[in-house]
């Protein structure tokens, strides 16, 4: 065939469009192809799922209450506050001078003033020894002013920081901050994230030893067959590929079961809680996983299904080489 005295070529080089479409659909097929693997070996695949799901929910759900138990933190840092004692010998006028200037203090929340006599009055209902306080002179109370610190200063290092310079005003005598509870609080916070930390990547270290076994016997399985397909031509990473598809697939199912168990034990817990919380007229809703920390932690399994299987198809893929009979 000829065109204006030239042979037209057939040309053999296809435009990087149709070389994608191409890729995307291998990689479609072998994805499906992997996960029909994965039914036609229910007993496996169902088992490894359970096991993934299962080492990813107890985590989660630690998580789950390490975020709860940091919004109760928050309230009760938040409600905790500064007393002052002022000098007997402070006037109404000086107190309440100093309540404004404590007011403007960019790590005060708010600022409450309890008069001597207020307090006495408050003492001698709460004492029980009003008939008592009766034949006092005088009033051995001082007036006290309650700063509540702003959230960012309720941490006990900042608190303590704001006592001190609380306390270097005139008309105090003596500042008062429990913040032993606070340390204690916080320490025990940041126990209980090191632990969940802790036993995130233990768990996490054995998922990807469980799916790394299982795509392991998976390979031996197809010993053969890999043998066969590397002696007509087929790469390492054509081989590959179902294995890593498979991993994925695990850690997809097995996301999906740790949200599921996460999801019911909350619901369960959650009514437990209730039902304590309500013994103290409170009425705390225990938070469950959000949106997007549900998919964080299927993709997490993605990761861990991904990691295993290809730790796995590395090592005994390219172990596995034809034999000449």
């Amino acid at each position: 065939m000829q065109d204006n005295g030239h042979f037209a070529r057939p040309s053999n080089k296809l435009g990087f469009s149709a070389r994608f479409a191409g890729w995307v659909i291998r990689h479609v097929q072998q994805g499906i192809g992997s996960l029909g693997d994965l039914w036609r070996t229910p007993f496996t695949s169902v088992m490894t799922v359970l096991v993934l799901g299962i080492s990813l929910t107890l985590p989660a759900t630690l998580h789950l209450f390490v975020k709860n138990a940091k919004t109760v933190t928050e309230q009760w840092d938040s409600a905790s506050e500064i007393t002052l004692f002022l000098k007997l010998s402070v006037s109404e006028k000086s107190a309440q001078q100093l309540v404004q200037r404590i007011s403007l203090y960019t790590d005060v929340a708010s600022v409450k003033y309890i008069s001597a006599d207020k307090a006495l009055k408050e003492f001698k209902v709460l004492s029980g020894f009003g008939d008592a306080l009766e034949y006092l002179d005088d009033n051995p109370l001082p007036a006290t002013v309650l700063v509540t610190p702003t959230q960012r200063a309720s941490q006990a290092e900042a608190a303590g920081d704001l006592l001190l310079k609380l306390e270097q005003e005139r008309e105090v005598e003596q500042g008062k901050l429990d913040l032993e509870w606070l340390t204690r609080l916080q320490a025990m916070a940041k126990l209980i994230e090191d632990i969940v930390v802790g036993l995130a990547l233990l768990l996490c270290l054995s998922v990807v030893l469980i799916i790394g076994n299982t795509i392991r016997l998976a390979i031996l399985n197809q010993k053969d067959a890999i043998a066969i397909m590397k002696l007509v031509g087929a790469t390492d990473a054509f081989i590959q590929r179902p294995f890593l598809y498979a991993g994925i697939w695990y850690g997809i199912l097995g996301g999906l079961v740790a949200c599921f168990c996460v999801y019911v034990l909350g619901s369960y817990l959650s009514n437990a809680m209730q039902d304590l919380t309500a013994l103290y007229h409170s009425n705390f809703i225990l938070e469950g996983l959000t949106f997007s920390e549900s998919i964080s932690l299927i993709l997490c399994a993605v990761i861990l299904g991904f990691s295993g299987s290809y730790i796995s198809v590395r090592k005994h893929i390219k172990s596995i080489e034809p034999t000449a009979d």
